[in-house]
């Protein structure tokens, strides 16, 4: 399996996705228009350790609903991602049984190194 969970309102989202030449073989869903089902980010959460890695800090309701402040459980992970598209770290991408979370340098390198 090939699949790319994306915003296509992201530059970032866009330019990675032009960088490494993601093709017809992708399954592409932009998860503005298309949102995770909770099956989907159960086997993101399963591949990947924990729903906490695929949260994204830096999303702007982050710290408007003072998260911040707060412990979070992996529960309240999981649910935030859920409710909120922008909580999740993009692009995650997966490619057979590896997957890539972010976009820092070096998961984008590995991504390539892996295409």
């Amino acid at each position: 399996m090939k699949k790319i969970y994306f915003l296509s309102t992201c530059s970032t989202c866009t330019r990675i996705i032009k960088e490494l030449g993601l093709d017809d073989s992708f399954e592409f869903q932009d998860i503005k228009t298309n949102k995770i089902t909770t099956e989907q980010l159960e086997q993101m959460a399963k591949m990947n350790g924990s729903y906490e890695s695929l949260f994204s800090r830096r999303a702007m309701k982050y710290k408007s609903m003072g998260l911040k402040e707060k412990t979070l459980s992996e529960t309240d992970y999981k649910n935030l991602i859920l409710d909120e598209y922008t909580f999740l770290q993009r692009p995650v991408i997966i490619i057979n049984d590896k997957i890539f979370v972010g976009n820092a340098k070096k998961t984008i390198q590995a991504v390539a190194n892996k295409l």
